[in-house]
């Protein structure tokens, strides 16, 4: 598989594919006799990608019902990102394609793919939430998965969140680490998903005792987490609004594409 090497742009833009961060809602409103229904579509990556696209940062953005059938399912279409982001996605978007779950058609494992692109040379970065990590209820379902495999931390078998209503303020373990840079005053997190640490991978910063920011080199490639989420409802509005918001986001995806050693 040609996926891109870490370091293969230089000084160059990285190519970043997120995927994710989108959700309908469909409410019903009753009112004495009367009931209406209203239906509402989000998109919560849009200080994410702002900040990316602030470094110059290449950005596809695909949100979960669009990545569900559109996620790159070869080898070469992977590899013309040097980062995949996956943030509030859950497993089961990415394995069941309409060609599989209406048509019982046989078609690519994309969780397989993910880990062979990161094993040879590609990068993957999880940002935490509801349908990322193991997730509410267990539901984002990425333990015993082959994504898990390359993760930096062993994810739980059961529902992961640890909600932080009276806010959590994340520590810097490693100063020194090219993700640390430049980041300073981090405010109060409300929550995140809790992972343990493997053996093999560098925590950078944690959170209520948990990794919050873990590094790892899989073989040719680079993965990371990022335990909280990248905006509501765990990243309140100072979080969003926090100077050092951008500075955060292009770190992790620069050294994750190996532009910074």
């Amino acid at each position: 598989m040609n996926a891109p090497t870490p370091g293969s742009l230089g000084s160059g833009s990285p190519r970043v594919l997120i995927a994710g961060e989108s959700w309908m809602t469909h409410s019903l409103h009753v009112k004495g006799f009367d009931s209406f229904t209203t239906s509402t579509y989000m998109e919560g990556g849009t200080a994410l990608i702002a900040a990316l696209r602030s470094g110059g940062v290449e950005v596809t953005y695909q949100p979960c019902h669009v990545a569900a059938n559109a996620f790159p399912d070869s080898p070469e279409a992977l590899s013309a990102f040097n980062v995949i982001v996956l943030s509030d996605i859950g497993a089961n978007t990415l394995l069941l394609r309409d060609n599989t779950f209406m048509r019982s058609e046989l078609t690519t494992n994309r969780l397989q793919l993910l880990r062979s692109y990161v094993e040879e040379g590609g990068a993957l970065l999880m940002i935490g939430g509801y349908l990322t990590f193991q997730g509410i209820e267990g539901k984002a379902a990425y333990h015993g998965t082959p994504v898990e495999e390359v993760l930096p931390v062993v994810l739980s078998a059961h529902d992961d969140r640890r909600e932080n209503p009276q806010g959590v303020v994340p520590e810097i373990v490693d100063p020194g680490h090219p993700i640390a840079q430049g980041l300073k005053d981090w405010p109060a997190m409300l929550g995140y998903n809790r992972a343990a640490l493997r053996p093999d991978a560098h925590l950078v910063a944690s959170i209520g005792g948990d990794p919050l920011i873990a590094v790892r080199t899989v073989k040719a490639g680079r993965t990371a987490v990022f335990s909280s989420d990248c905006s509501a409802h765990w990243g309140p509005p100072a979080f969003t609004s926090w100077a050092c918001y951008p500075t955060l986001w292009l770190n992790l995806v620069h050294w994750l594409a190996g532009a910074k050693n």
